[in-house]
């Protein structure tokens, strides 16, 4: 299946591929795990040589729904259930929350949903909505992550820095007691108002910070390299999308009162990282751009930095 999506829904916007479901209101978590096609459970199970014997210290994880096998673990891992991954966002949020998108990647493998934050902050005199991330892996490859997400309502651009000053993600290992673990995670709403805070001291000094055309131009040509032995093809698709992340910064409709600033750039850095079309769509390009979302941007990091020690 394209883009390794097994099954999701995403509300009002048609989800990658046009794979899933398009639903018109947020769902609540009853309803969003059986849109998202999550509404199954994992089991261990014991599993054998070709003569039956038991290979100890390891154990299968099965879906039940259809007895596929989602990955090979050791008889440590703790599986946590993608009803577990739900509630534990209701409690956090309260019953009232409301599920922006959520499926399965990979056979079920891997799972995900994004729910918004009950609080909007106003910073440096913008809507910014941060969004929660929550990731899963059932095969053993990866732990339980949880995320912030601000996305700037006027544009939907993520602006998900990596602050020195605070943090925006933790992880979960999937060993020892796993609930208490989640239970522990509860302190996610106030890592996310610590970050924000952060995050709005931060768009202030950015506002400070004024560039010149000049520093515009030469920034983008540091974050979008064109080596020395470039072919005419290479040459050419380089200056097409620095060409289009200057736009972003000196004609997009919603930055012209910015100013001339740090805080436009980092801006129009996102818009292109997180909008722009890439030189070759490959089939996972959607799937790799929303883990940015849980991971990080590495263009709007470097962009960042760049801003920072100017």
């Amino acid at each position: 299946m394209a883009a390794n999506v097994e099954t999701m829904f995403s509300v009002r916007e048609k989800p990658w591929h046009g794979l899933g479901k398009v639903v018109m209101e947020a769902p609540t978590s009853k309803d969003a795990l059986k849109l998202a096609g999550l509404d199954w459970n994992v089991v261990q199970e014991p599993i054998y040589t070709g003569f039956h014997n038991v290979v100890e210290g390891y154990k299968a994880n099965v879906r039940d729904s259809d007895r596929k096998v989602l990955g090979v673990v050791s008889d440590r891992y703790k599986v946590v259930q993608n009803t577990d991954v739900f509630g534990f966002t209701d409690e956090l949020l309260g019953k009232g929350v409301r599920y922006e998108t959520a499926g399965s990647l990979q056979e079920g493998k891997k799972v995900w949903l994004l729910a918004r934050l009950p609080r909007e902050y106003i910073i440096a005199g913008e809507r910014i909505s941060p969004y929660l991330v929550f990731s899963n892996t059932h095969d053993g490859s990866g732990s339980v992550k949880v995320a912030i997400t601000p996305v700037r309502v006027l544009c939907n651009n993520t602006l998900n820095l990596a602050l020195s000053t605070a943090s925006r993600s933790f992880s979960i290992v999937h060993t020892g007691n796993i609930h208490d673990k989640i239970q522990e995670a509860k302190n996610t709403l106030f890592m996310a108002e610590n970050y924000m805070d952060c995050l709005g001291a931060e768009f202030e000094e950015l506002r400070k910070q004024k560039m010149t055309d000049a520093q515009v131009k030469e920034y983008i040509e540091v974050l979008l390299p064109l080596e020395k032995d470039a072919s005419e093809l290479q040459s050419k698709n380089i200056i097409r999308l620095r060409d289009d992340m200057k736009r972003r910064y000196f004609d997009a409709p919603d930055l012209q009162k910015v100013g001339n600033n740090a805080y436009r750039f980092i801006n129009a850095v996102s818009d292109f990282a997180t909008h722009a079309n890439p030189l070759r769509r490959t089939a996972n390009y959607s799937e790799n751009l929303f883990a940015k979302t849980i991971d990080g941007n590495p263009l709007i990091d470097r962009a960042y930095q760049l801003l920072k020690t100017a």
